[in-house]
């Protein structure tokens, strides 16, 4: 039986709870092999991000090719993109190999605040990853930043931007009410012909360092597998809700600390 692959197109958290390495702790908790092509190197910790150092982006291309050109990617996760001549290569490449699954969380700002994206990218990322995309897994306020908007207020206002996300070309939006109020976190599962409201109970704990990226990993390595796509969000969902309950079993850091990728295994 062939070893299901998936792919993570992202940043590299030198604190170890976000990014590429959140990507591949959560394709290994899920049974996947991981795979990776680092688009940026952050001097980043619990507390924030103090730098940013962009991978050129001939260098992007350089490892998309070497990935592909020997392994069977079932999935591919992008995260952090960091700049416009990155998206322009990341797209060109996904043209070129064409992956069967393409989970976009379009990283604009970290949890702890510090913008993660360029202000004269975010129309590339409109134009040129979004219409390539299988799901775009936008918060909140990605979702109203996507659209030139406020930040919706109800499951309305989630619903009628979710609508407008799927017209800038991709078939799924999964936006996440992580930033919400109330003590439900609804996510809404966004296609052209229905809408699916997953709501989970909203944990308190401070430690939600990485959330974001492992969630859209998650969706990834549940697609790398096979999963249709209700399945692998809600399967997902599933995973990161207790990955969160577990995170203050962890003690890391001074700030916001990590999620606990292998809850299931300590």
């Amino acid at each position: 039986m062939a070893t299901p692959v998936a792919l993570t197109i992202a940043g590299s958290d030198s604190s170890g709870g976000a990014g590429i390495q959140a990507d591949l702790k959560t394709f290994a908790a899920l049974g996947v092999y991981g795979a990776a092509v680092i688009t940026a190197l952050t001097a980043q910790n619990t507390q924030g991000v103090s730098a940013i150092h962009a991978v050129p982006p001939e260098f992007v291309t350089a490892q998309i090719d070497a990935v592909f050109g020997d392994l069977d990617i079932g999935a591919v996760k992008i995260g952090m993109v960091a700049q416009l001549s990155t998206i322009e290569a990341i797209a060109a490449s996904l043209k070129h190999y064409a992956p069967k699954h393409i989970v976009l969380d379009p990283v604009m700002v970290a949890t702890s605040g510090d913008r993660l994206l360029a202000t004269d990218a975010i129309d590339a990322l409109r134009t040129k990853l979004i219409p390539r995309a299988s799901l775009i897994t936008p918060n909140l306020p990605e979702a109203a930043a996507l659209l030139g908007e406020g930040v919706a207020s109800d499951a309305a206002d989630i619903e009628r931007q979710g609508k407008r996300l799927l017209a800038m070309g991709c078939p799924a939006v999964l936006i996440k009410g992580g930033h919400g109020a109330g003590s439900e976190s609804v996510d809404y599962l966004i296609e052209a012909k229905r809408i699916v409201a997953l709501a989970a109970p909203r944990l308190a704990t401070k430690n939600t360092h990485g959330t974001g990226c492992s969630l859209s990993s998650a969706i990834a390595a549940h697609l790398a597998k096979g999963e249709a796509m209700e399945s692998a969000v809600r399967n997902a969902k599933t995973w990161i809700s207790a990955a969160i309950a577990a995170a203050d079993r962890l003690s890391v850091g001074h700030g916001r600390g990590p999620i606990h990728h292998f809850h299931r295994y300590y």
